[in-house]
């Protein structure tokens, strides 16, 4: 394999992309920056990014768009020959209860959060299987397998991509491509940040370890399944939850 490591990253922008981005960030490595806006957060996140080393290259589609999904992966390609890493991270949340959700809150998340990953792998794997490597992590959550009351959309699509991730890495597993995915409990993001005080010491009391994640402690793993050292881990999971869940 070339000294040279390509990767992108879904969803990068801000939050858990944003760590993951920097965690993969050092010289020898191209990182793309995905989001559907690139605004101000995607800029700081590419300074960020070259500042340790990397090139950083800003890529604006929805994962939900499969055409823009391809163009996207097929510009990758023609700059820079190869794409090594592929990390879903690109979600979103609309939460409701099941007898209020309109068609529209669950189609929305299952597009983005499951359709998008789809999208992303299908378009991958042709240039993974021709220079036969790859590391495709996909992002899902300690809800994918507990459930969570209010978020049945959000839930199906994190559980499809458990699903999604141990297909695919048999699929792919005769071309050295592993297929892993990270499941993240609750982490400290600016959403998690907004909740009341109530509703965090009730998360809180779920979780042995006493509070919540960082990005940075998701972006670990995520990081860990990427290198070398993880060549022989495929279509498995790591829950980075403080204890929430242990399976």
């Amino acid at each position: 394999m070339t000294d040279l490591r390509v990767a992108l990253i879904t969803g990068a922008a801000r939050g858990i992309g944003r760590a993951i981005a920097l965690e993969l960030a050092r010289p020898g490595m191209v990182v793309y920056l995905n989001d559907v806006v690139l605004g101000d957060d995607a800029a700081w996140t590419r300074e960020k990014v070259e500042a340790q080393g990397a090139q950083a290259r800003l890529l604006g589609f929805n994962v939900a768009d499969a055409a823009a999904v391809q163009a996207g992966i097929d510009q990758i390609i023609k700059e820079s020959g190869r794409l090594d890493i592929l990390v879903n991270n690109a979600g979103i949340t609309r939460d409701n209860i099941i007898v209020r959700m309109k068609d529209a809150e669950w189609d929305q998340v299952l597009e983005v959060n499951l359709k998008g990953a789809f999208n992303c792998i299908r378009a991958v794997t042709k240039p993974m299987l021709k220079q036969r490597y790859g590391r495709i992590i996909n992002i899902s959550s300690v809800v994918g397998v507990m459930g969570n009351p209010g978020q049945a959309n959000y839930v199906a699509s994190k559980a499809g991509l458990i699903g999604l991730t141990k297909t695919v890495a048999r699929e792919l597993a005769s071309r050295h491509i592993t297929v892993n995915a990270v499941a993240p409990g609750f982490i400290q993001t600016e959403m998690t940040e907004a909740l009341p005080q109530n509703v965090k010491d009730a998360m809180l009391a779920q979780i042995p370890l006493g509070r919540f994640g960082t990005p940075e402690e998701v972006a670990y793993a995520v990081a860990f399944l990427a290198s070398e050292a993880a060549a022989y881990l495929t279509g498995q999971m790591i829950h980075v939850n403080g204890g929430m869940l242990m399976v």
